[in-house]
């Protein structure tokens, strides 16, 4: 089950990082879940004007990311991706994409999460994919 937090501490801790720059914020956490959006702009666009798969990518990463910090105790571990696959499935060129990410397996030292991309406008699937993230002791 993961900590019920502020969206506004998870979104503080997104100050001067990718996510930051991206305009990747969280909007809701339930209790295996974590949705966030990010724009679909200048930011996040290839030179086509679509959507880029690195940065639906870089999504995926931040929600299990997100996630698996309110899972773990982070004065004893710090969660670290360890793989990451997506299919993309559909382009968007503007407005914003909401991601939901659902945990699969939360063991002892992975989680495996499930995150789909949807463009909010038309609630169409654009990306899925699938994010290991490792537990580490911390020193």
């Amino acid at each position: 089950m993961l900590k019920q937090v502020s969206i506004e501490l998870v979104n503080s801790m997104n100050k001067n990082t990718l996510m930051e720059t991206l305009g990747i914020e969280c909007v809701e956490i339930g209790a295996d879940y974590v949705i966030s959006r990010m724009p679909v702009d200048h930011r996040t666009q290839q030179p086509m004007g679509l959507l880029h798969g690195g940065a639906s990518m870089a999504l995926i990463e931040s929600i299990g990311s997100m996630g698996s910090t309110l899972l773990i105790d982070l004065e004893k571990e710090s969660p670290v991706g360890l793989e990451i696959n997506a299919n993309h499935i559909s382009g968007v060129r503007s407005g914003f994409v909401r991601a939901i990410g659902k945990i699969v397996h939360a063991g002892k030292r992975t989680h495996l999460w499930q995150v789909d991309i949807f463009d909010e406008e038309t609630n169409k699937l654009v990306c899925t994919g699938r994010l290991t993230v490792m537990i580490i002791q911390k020193k």
